[in-house]
């Protein structure tokens, strides 16, 4: 007899008759869940209703746009259409679930494309444009709160292990990796500072205006929404816009919903759950295999051989 995951690959390519993308996307949606599920040690045939409604809610929290959820959901509920019509379960748990409302008003999604346009409108020659750009790569690289990219601290880079201490909400503190990319252009960044006539009580800020002093929030917001409009967007962009850019992009990509939510700091929105521990080296590799700049460096990398 066949695994039940083995008879749903069938069941799709030849009884639905759906391509092969259609039928990965499928099969990765459910991963996600599975994946979850077995955080609070259930399987997808054990699996109820408040479980499946609390994992979507969790897609909510961390930022996932409605329609990526409603995709999610779709993929899951096509799966508990199937084990009921091959008689492995009884009870359909996703039958009294809702899609999310796809007018839900959230912040836009960029696309990488848009990420690069963006970044391809500073001005590097500018004062301010290394900075600028150390800002963006760091805001989408590792998706900081704009607070906590206002706090990062020197004392607080590790530059060579590829980490930042952040201080979330709360004071909770974590380590977050840094992208190759965000490394560099801080790098960068850190030869233009060390120009600057540094303030004093600012000299452990990392990003600093150009008379030496803390950036503020509203200065994020303006050169975010500068960028935006230099590289012909039109869509709605903030700096959070590029968190959950990244949180979306890594769960398309395949990355662990348990890895994103410490990732993003989130505290859980359920507390029936057993969670297991997560450390910063499985966090940097779910980063390197799932964010899409990463998978273009390694793509690069693979050409030049």
């Amino acid at each position: 007899m066949l695994p039940i995951r083995d008879e749903y690959h069938l069941y799709l390519k030849f009884e639905k008759a759906l391509s092969d993308n259609t039928i990965e996307a499928y099969e990765s949606d459910l991963l996600k869940l599975s994946g979850y599920l077995s955080d609070a040690h259930l399987t997808l045939e054990t699996a109820e209703t408040n479980h499946i409604r609390d994992f979507i809610i969790e897609l909510s929290s961390l930022g996932i746009h409605p329609r990526s959820q409603a995709r999610i959901l779709s993929s899951i509920k096509s799966f508990y259409h199937f084990l009921i019509y091959k008689n492995h379960i009884i009870d359909d748990p996703t039958e009294l679930l809702e899609s999310p409302k796809i007018g839900l008003r959230l912040p836009e999604i960029l696309s990488v494309q848009e990420i690069d346009d963006i970044v391809g409108a500073i001005d590097l020659s500018k004062k301010e444009g290394q900075r600028n750009k150390a800002i963006i790569e760091v805001l989408y690289g590792s998706g900081l709160r704009v607070s906590e990219l206002l706090g990062l601290q020197l004392s607080q880079l590790y530059m060579d292990e590829g980490y930042m201490l952040v201080e979330g909400k709360g004071s909770k503190q974590r380590l977050v990796p840094m992208s190759p990319q965000a490394i560099k252009q801080i790098g960068l960044w850190k030869t233009d500072r060390n120009c600057l006539t540094i303030k004093k009580g600012h000299e452990d800020w990392l990003f600093l205006n150009r008379r030496g002093s803390k950036l503020k929030r509203d200065m994020i917001f303006k050169i975010v929404k500068e960028l935006a409009l230099l590289a012909g967007i039109r869509k709605n962009v903030s700096p959070h816009t590029f968190r959950h850019s990244f949180a979306t992009h890594l769960l398309e990509n395949g990355a662990n919903l348990r890895a994103i939510q410490q990732l993003l700091g989130h505290e859980s929105i359920t507390t029936t759950e057993l969670y297991t521990h997560i450390d910063v080296h499985f966090l940097r590799k779910t980063v390197m295999e799932c964010h899409p700049l990463y998978k273009r460096m390694k793509e690069l990398e693979k050409d030049k051989k």
